[in-house]
């Protein structure tokens, strides 16, 4: 399977699904807002690390990335101050940008939404950053007790946004294809009236019978 179906399987998957597959590991455990909710993308990775209060690296990650990519940006500290806004988010989308994932604020969030830019972000502010500080664009940054580093596979959508290492995308997405089949099958059943409360072997938990 190339990597764009990959991708593309992954998104399909969703966040949960691609979360239990992976082990319950990559997951970026940070309340995000997901401006378009019903938004659902899988893309490599571009890690962004800014200045505090700081976006110098936006506009410079922008330059470099490669259509199909999704930013992935921070500061040292988390904070509501603004790292994106409409004419940042227009580049992105010329650029071929796939999502951006802020651990800070971004503005003009209906713009962006109307743009069409999937976007997931900590915060909403009208308070902007300086341009002076000059961070890194495609190192390992750590977000929300996840390690992520450029190449990686983020999927997002309406449950929030994980990582998987590039080694491993394969095998997680093959894992969430066989939870997925097996969901199918268990979703047929519980409409028959079965519950899993049965099917999982609860009842034998919580009352001591088979």
């Amino acid at each position: 399977m190339s990597y764009e179906s990959l991708e593309a399987a992954a998104a399909a998957y969703g966040v949960s699904t691609i979360y239990e597959a992976a082990g319950r590991t990559g997951l970026i455990d940070l309340d995000l807002i997901a401006h378009i909710p019903e938004a659902k993308v899988a893309g490599r990775a571009r890690t962004v690390m800014c200045g505090q209060d700081d976006n110098l690296m936006v506009p410079a990650a922008i330059a470099q990335v490669k259509p199909g990519e999704i930013l992935v940006m921070r500061m040292p500290e988390s904070r509501p101050v603004s790292l994106l806004g409409e004419l940042l988010a227009t580049q992105c989308l010329a650029h071929g940008v796939t999502a951006v994932v802020v651990d800070a604020a971004i503005r003009d969030a209906i713009a962006i939404r109307d743009l069409g830019l999937p976007v997931w972000s900590r915060y909403v502010r009208a308070r902007s950053a300086s341009k002076t500080h000059v961070g890194e664009v495609g190192g390992a940054i750590e977000m929300g007790g996840a390690t992520i580093v450029t190449g990686d596979l983020i999927v997002a959508d309406g449950d929030g946004v994980i990582c998987v290492a590039a080694a491993r995308v394969e095998e997680v997405v093959a894992a969430a294809a066989k939870r997925d089949a097996a969901e199918v099958g268990k979703r047929e059943r519980y409409r028959a009236g079965e519950l899993s409360y049965d099917l999982d072997g609860l009842r034998a938990i919580v009352e001591g019978v088979s």
